[in-house]
């Protein structure tokens, strides 16, 4: 077997074509200094007299479902060859660099080029001069958020190299994010190296190297995965790079979910695809008065620092709450649909905002009511046994959720809404607890006339859950996640890159209890680089047959909340971490470092 400290020769020298090239391999080792002026956040809690910026500043108000939604392009594999021009990195792939490189060596090569400049919201003013934002190139696609999405299949190892196009550090024109990332694929089974850890980040002038060898975990056909996202993931800054720009969709494909609706084999799915397969990335964000997006400052004081009188700034640790609805980075945007199926690909972009997404119609046919459903197909890129018909779904931040609607039941004419219900707490630390009547619409369905045709089906099966064989477990571990003046904890400890803080031996099962020791607090808890199955909830069992009956990789952890829950961990070595998704909290401390290390060598 290839062996970590084997396969991940991570030095900084770039060698052959690489010295002329424009930018350098980022190299760095998993483990970082930290020092006090290593880009500092505030962890201090706000006075009573705050007022978050969507009560006391709220953004400029436009006319909804006047621009289109934005259909982020493909993203298109590059030859090779095109690694080796000094523009994008200058340098071959490098086996050394990535675990079992050569037992999957990439069929696909792609780059992205990380950049900053301006983005429209709204066709409207004052948001059509563009907001200085993180934007996405490559030679298909300029400028650009979110950025492309990428198609990728099982049985096709891919490789995607990431380069920071950015401004120097201290120059940016994003002032509050900071120009300095890792970019994770969520949750998908890759090398810790490739994974696109915290401490894994690369500056201006540099570049990451990602191999997705594209294989279940395990090598087991039930651990396949279809839709999930790309994400900023630097250290401390994870919910301000990412609220700035910087995330995107991928989508996996098998000989079942085959991205063809027509597709003659008989076991395949046949769902919506083309055309009829949109990601939707949600996100509510903040504008100032010049439509320009902000984060949440304000100003509580003056104080001296290095012989000047400066305003003390600090930001919300609670969460960071917009008051303006976007998908796709789009402020309320409204699609064009026809009378048959389609299937919408729904993430929670975060920061911090949790939903509860229905379906709402201005139409007059009562027929009409039977298309108010969802059919809903998988959590969290995981497909359900069977499909589920909802009234309506959860989405808290990084979930995915796909799902069909069928506008066949509406008429020409007809608008559709999506609708969110779920009222947060104004400073964003979770839920109030209430379902809102009418809801804050994120988006318009417009039904068109004209000659439908629609092959695709909804099948009655999709695939069988993994096993929980509790035999297999090795131990079980309990984490509780709590809040400390101003900074979160997970058992009582503050986030440290260099602190291994559990250490599993690969190959094994673990039960892992989560509980949530706060009483205003909602967490959504992610593990990185495996699923889990949770199989009982606050001393409850999971109920079959319902969207909690499958895999995931978030665990939503309400007020007083406890959820165990069931994983294996193989395939990789090195370092991994666990963390509210709630993105500032995140950045607040609330993660911890774990490692998958030998046979023998866990604690």
């Amino acid at each position: 077997m290839l062996k970590r400290r084997d396969a991940l020769k991570l030095g900084a020298a770039v060698a052959g074509a690489g010295l002329a090239a424009k930018y350098v391999s980022a190299g760095k080792q998993h483990d970082i200094e930290r020092s006090p002026g290593n880009f500092p956040q505030s962890g201090l809690i706000f006075p009573q007299t705050f007022r978050p910026s969507l009560v006391s500043r709220p953004s400029p108000k436009v006319t909804p479902f006047t621009a289109p939604l934005f259909r982020m392009p493909i993203a298109e594999p590059v030859p090779e060859s095109r690694l080796l021009d000094p523009d994008v990195g200058g340098t071959a792939p490098d086996p050394d660099r990535h675990q079992r490189f050569n037992e999957f060596p990439p069929q696909k090569f792609y780059y992205e080029r990380l950049h900053q400049g301006r983005w429209t919201y709204h066709p409207e003013p004052p948001y059509n001069q563009g907001s200085l934002h993180f934007l996405f190139s490559s030679d298909n696609f300029t400028g650009i958020a979110p950025g492309p999405t990428y198609k990728a299949w099982y049985g096709e190892p891919v490789f995607v190299r990431r380069i920071n196009d950015h401004p120097p550090i201290g120059e940016s024109n994003v002032p509050w994010a900071l120009s300095s990332f890792s970019i994770h694929l969520h949750n998908f089974h890759t090398a810790s190296e490739s994974d696109g850890i915290p401490q894994d980040y690369f500056d201006p002038g540099e570049f990451w190297d990602h191999h997705y060898a594209m294989f279940p975990a395990g090598q087991d056909p039930r651990e396949i995965l279809t839709t999930k996202w790309y994400h900023d993931h630097r250290l401390d800054f994870t919910a301000t790079n990412v609220y700035a720009g910087h995330s995107g969709m991928w989508l996996n494909f098998t000989e079942y979910d085959s991205d063809n609706e027509r597709d003659p084999n008989p076991r395949a799915y046949r769902l919506p695809s083309g055309e009829y397969d949109i990601p939707l990335i949600l996100h509510d964000v903040q504008f100032d008065e010049n439509g320009q997006v902000v984060w949440d400052f304000f100003s509580p004081a003056i104080q001296e620092i290095d012989g000047e009188y400066l305003p003390s700034f600090q930001h919300t640790t609670f969460g960071m709450l917009g008051d303006t609805m976007t998908v796709n980075r789009t402020i309320q945007p409204y699609l064009e649909v026809k009378r048959r199926k389609y299937r919408f690909r729904v993430l929670n972009g975060g920061p911090t905002r949790l939903y509860d997404l229905w379906l709402e119609t201005d139409s007059s046919d009562p027929k009409a009511r039977k298309g108010l459903k969802f059919i809903h197909l998988t959590e969290d890129g995981n497909f359900h046994t069977s499909p589920i018909e909802v009234d309506h779904f959860e989405l808290w931040v990084a979930n995915r959720s796909d799902v069909i609607i069928d506008f066949s039941h509406f008429n020409p004419g007809d608008n559709v809404y999506l609708v969110n219900r779920l009222e947060m707490r104004e400073t964003g630390e979770g839920p109030t607890g209430r379902t809102l009547d009418e809801g804050d619409a994120i988006m318009q369905f417009r039904v068109v006339g004209g000659d439908v045709e629609d092959e695709s089906r909804i099948p009655d099966y999709f695939n069988q859950q993994p096993d929980i064989n509790f035999r297999e477990v090795r131990r079980e571990r309990t984490f509780d996640w709590d809040y400390d003046s101003g900074l979160f904890t997970v058992n009582g400890r503050l986030m440290d890159p260099n602190r291994v803080d559990v250490a599993i031996e690969q190959g094994t099962a673990e039960l892992w209890t989560l509980r949530n020791t706060g009483d205003s607090w909602a967490h959504p808890v992610h593990t990185h680089m495996e699923e889990f199955q949770i199989y009982e909830i606050n001393g409850k069992p999971i109920p079959a047959g319902t969207i909690l009956d499958t895999k995931r990789d978030v665990v939503r952890l309400g007020p007083g909340d406890e959820v165990k829950f069931f994983g294996r961990w193989r395939d990789w070595f090195g370092p991994y971490v666990m963390h509210c998704h709630n993105v500032v909290h995140e950045d607040h401390s609330m993660m911890l470092r774990w490692d998958i290390v030998e046979p023998g060598m866990g604690d």
